[in-house]
């Protein structure tokens, strides 16, 4: 039995802090460890609710990182400014303008933050009549010599994680694979970049000097082994056990989904009146329903992908050929297996010939471009998480949410596929 007492939302569950029962995979939690102290940057990537962020939370200690939540508006000049605001300073704008057009901003480092003194010790030194007085530095928000200059100032030397990195604008992502260039070369910073994709190489298809440069983390993968354990240190922390059948038709069933696992048990503790840890070894009988909790599970959600598939099928505006919508088609109509593989540019072009309006007179180039854009639909459209990506590298369309895998294989297809006005099968 667990010397300690913890409730079940701290053990099982989604929640903000890291899960009493997190379990390091070699594939991810070791391979960021032995390479911290490289001082190179890193991409975690994977779907969501893998555990991505409860990885970075993990393997670091919360002093030795600031954290940017990236948002879906952002321009690289405010990725910029959202990085010198959590380092320590105070932004205003200033009057003067850059080559492009675009304000400078004053940057003044906050008394006392990390440590610095009431002068503001990332203040310029101007010299007056009067003598000398400190002003703050003006500095132009998309010259990444700039921030680079005023993170120096201040002796910064933490990880900068920028979180949620896929919501931003492509644009921005592209930009800011550029300016990630120069803060290698120019700078001794390091960024830890977290993101919902399966491609190793985003940031290198955006900018492929970045090449060599970038160390890729695959989050999305847990094994069925490390799966069990995360079950098993949660049994044993609440002093529960679960059956074997539950446990075994729980990771047959979950397509590797960490957020499944966890959240089944959950209800399940829930449902049998177990919410901290029992005095007394409790076993859970065999004629708990782990289908049913996983229905339930998955069925929460089930607003949320109709939404997506409806607003995912109008595309960015009204067109002709429909591409988005027909998009959905390969997806809605496949076998669950080959849902969890991807789909790659050809299969999609060619069952798209099979059935849309246009037939074989289809432009593949459509297809591409469709595909292409598809996170950018996404982001428009404020879906969150994600659902689909395409990798560039690799020419396959993925799901990154797998939850939506599992619902879907739970769903009469005909009646999605007349949701978003495709033909039945």
């Amino acid at each position: 039995m667990s010397e300690q007492t913890h409730t079940v939302d701290e053990v099982f569950g989604i929640n903000r802090d890291l899960p009493l029962n997190y379990v390091a995979r070699d594939s991810a939690d070791n391979v960021l460890v032995n390479n911290l102290a490289r001082r190179q940057h890193l991409v975690i990537y994977g779907s969501s609710k893998q555990g991505k962020t409860s990885l970075r939370k993990h393997c670091l200690n919360t002093t030795d990182y600031i954290v940017v939540h990236c948002s879906n508006k952002w321009s690289l000049e405010q990725i910029h400014e959202a990085i010198l605001k959590q380092a320590g300073y105070e932004i205003t704008v200033s009057t003067t303008k850059n080559t492009s057009g675009k304000h400078k901003i004053f940057a003044k480092a906050i008394a006392g933050f990390l440590g610095y003194g009431a002068e503001g010790g990332a203040e310029a030194e101007k010299t007056e009549e009067s003598g000398i007085t400190k002003v703050p530095l003006e500095l132009d928000p998309s010259d990444v010599n700039d921030i680079i200059a005023a993170l120096n100032n201040i002796n910064f030397t933490k990880f900068i994680v920028l979180e949620d990195f896929h919501y931003l604008p492509i644009e921005t992502q592209r930009d800011f694979s550029v300016a990630l260039k120069a803060f290698h070369e120019n700078s001794k910073l390091c960024f830890i970049i977290i993101g919902v994709w399966l491609e190793e190489n985003r940031l290198s298809v955006y900018n492929g000097d970045l090449v060599g440069r970038l160390l890729p983390i695959n989050a999305d993968k847990w094994e069925r082994d490390e799966l069990e354990k995360v079950i098993n240190y949660g049994e044993a922390l609440l002093n529960i056990q679960f059956s074997e059948n539950f446990k075994n038709e729980l990771l047959d069933s979950c397509y590797g989904s960490i957020y499944i696992v966890q959240e089944t048990c959950h209800q399940c503790c829930v449902s049998e009146n177990i919410h901290v840890t029992q005095v007394e070894h409790k076993t859970i009988e065999n004629n708990v329903s782990c289908k049913e909790i996983i229905d339930n599970v998955v069925n929460q959600q089930g607003g949320r992908f109709n939404s997506f598939l409806a607003q995912f099928s109008e595309g960015f505006q009204d067109t002709e050929l429909e591409m988005h919508k027909w998009l959905l088609y390969p997806i809605l109509t496949a076998e669950i297996d080959e849902i969890e593989k991807g789909f790659r540019q050809s299969v999609i072009r060619q069952k798209l010939q099979e059935k849309h309006p246009r037939g074989n007179d289809l432009n593949s180039g459509n297809v591409t471009q469709s595909l292409q854009s598809a996170t950018s639909l996404q982001i428009k459209k404020e879906i969150k998480p994600m659902v689909l990506d395409y990798d560039q590298t690799n020419l396959r369309l993925n799901i990154v949410d797998k939850s939506f895998q599992i619902w879907l294989s739970r769903q009469d297809r005909n009646e999605l596929l007349e949701l978003v006005g495709l033909p039945t099968i």
